[in-house]
């Protein structure tokens, strides 16, 4: 994931001019008018092999009440808010000002990686006046000419250190699975078939399996780790004191800690209510999951059997309808190919990032689709969503009035976040904030 690095600070100090500089091409409008720049425009740029995405922010006038200049503050909020390292640009020419300061204030109180950059010190006789700036105390400022291009290399290296490294240092993280179900489901003979060793006990004497055994490999040289659980039976089946209870407590623990779950149907049981609250506990707990449907070798089959049995899931999991289902044989081996590549597609998924500047694109296209709901002459504003999380992907709705926000019309964007975005297997999060100050 890249990292990403904003640019801020009052109008006219010169950020579309760094900007373009730091990306090699002019995006960004530069002309010495305060204000050209609006909306966020974003770039990549590499420095030393690290590859980061730039945004460009319009100037921030934190005391103008001007309709313009309203909006691209609240454009730059939505940036200094997911940026990982902030720029806060500052112009040597002109000298410390008040709006700086402000600007300062601002920003200590919303984010803790904070470059002090002074630009426009185009000669040495200029950098007298940097020491000016110590006052905002935000630390040694970076002193550059973006004009120029000098000073940029060492305000990269600083860049670069700040932003979060990454924690693959392997190629591929391990992808922890928990296969979970129904007792007698068919989950150990599906673990010891993809492992391809009996490393579970497997009996039709439903029960079988006390405890969550964890065990690693590797498919196609990337790791894996798969968690066998007990089969989840209903509550009032399973005494407060015995065994199986605590069993079941790690079941469902295994699920907590796991990376995708597959949870593992009996095709010649049908669709009970216990594979559904099975289901629904998963989907409560955030996880990405694959639906399989185990014993498929056992059904008498005819050209719709799949289809039916299909869309009986989609009516019983309707709350999961973005979940991908398998049906497989684990005592034949009948399209086990199928489940570990399912299983990646679920887990790289959720661990999604969508830049804000497309997440919003997105949002505002849904939007015009279908506008917000309103309630007594009051409509719900939707100003900007940014994502806050992976695994699963939450996204926060910065709103007006977060009671104007219908169920249906959040389901609305959900759907549409899914059409475009993908998020094939796994459940997405919506929050509602609302936005301080804001005119409603």
């Amino acid at each position: 994931m890249k990292g990403l690095v904003a640019i801020v600070g009052r109008p006219n100090v010169g950020k579309s001019t760094f900007f373009n500089k730091l990306i090699g091409k002019r995006v960004s409008i530069v002309k010495d008018t305060p204000g050209v720049t609006r909306d966020r425009i974003y770039g990549d740029a590499e420095w030393l092999g690290n590859v980061f995405t730039v945004v460009d922010t319009g100037g921030i006038e934190l005391r103008s009440e001007d309709v313009f200049f309203k909006e691209m503050r609240r454009q730059a909020e939505v940036a200094v808010d997911t940026a990982d390292v902030i720029l806060f640009f500052t112009d040597a020419r002109a000298g410390l000002m008040a709006d700086d300061t402000d600007i300062a204030d601002y920003l200590r109180r919303r984010h803790n990686r904070i470059i002090l950059v002074v630009n426009k010190v185009d000669s040495p006789k200029q950098e007298d006046g940097v020491y000016d700036f110590y006052s905002l105390g935000l630390g040694e400022p970076s002193v550059i000419s973006a004009q120029q291009g000098l000073g940029i290399g060492d305000l990269l290296d600083r860049i670069v250190e700040l932003l979060p490294k990454n924690e693959e240092t392997q190629e591929h993280q391990s992808i922890s699975i928990a296969v979970v179900g129904k007792p007698n489901a068919g989950k150990s003979s599906l673990v010891n078939k993809i492992l391809g060793q009996e490393r579970t006990i497997v009996s039709d004497i439903p029960g079988t399996t006390r405890d969550a055994i964890d065990t690693g490999f590797f498919w196609q040289e990337r790791p894996f780790n798969i968690v066998d659980t007990a089969g989840i039976r209903r509550k009032r089946s399973v005494d407060d004191d015995s065994i199986e209870r605590y069993s079941v407590i790690r079941s469902l623990d295994a699920v907590r800690r796991c990376d995708v779950a597959l949870i593992v149907l009996d095709a010649s049981a049908g669709i009970t209510e216990q594979d559904v609250k099975i289901a629904g506990y998963v989907h409560e707990q955030g996880k990405a999951s694959v639906v399989i449907v185990n014993k498929w070798d056992k059904i008498q089959k005819d050209s719709g059997t799949a289809d039916k049995f299909r869309k009986q899931l989609e009516a019983d999991l309707a709350f999961m309808d973005y979940v991908s289902v398998e049906f497989i044989s684990a005592l034949t081996g009948q399209r086990l190919n199928r489940i570990l590549p399912a299983v990646i597609a679920a887990y790289e998924q959720t661990n999604r990032r969508i830049s804000t500047g497309v997440l919003n694109d997105a949002l505002q296209d849904a939007m015009a689709v279908m506008q917000p709901p309103s309630d007594k002459g009051r409509r719900l504003k939707i100003f900007y969503c940014t994502q806050v999380s992976v695994a699963p992907p939450g996204f926060v709705l910065f709103v007006n009035d977060s009671t104007l926000m219908h169920f249906s019309y959040q389901r609305y964007l959900e759907n549409y976040f899914r059409k475009t975005f993908g998020f094939e297997g796994t459940p997405i999060r919506f929050m509602l904030r609302e936005k301080d100050g804001e005119e409603v």
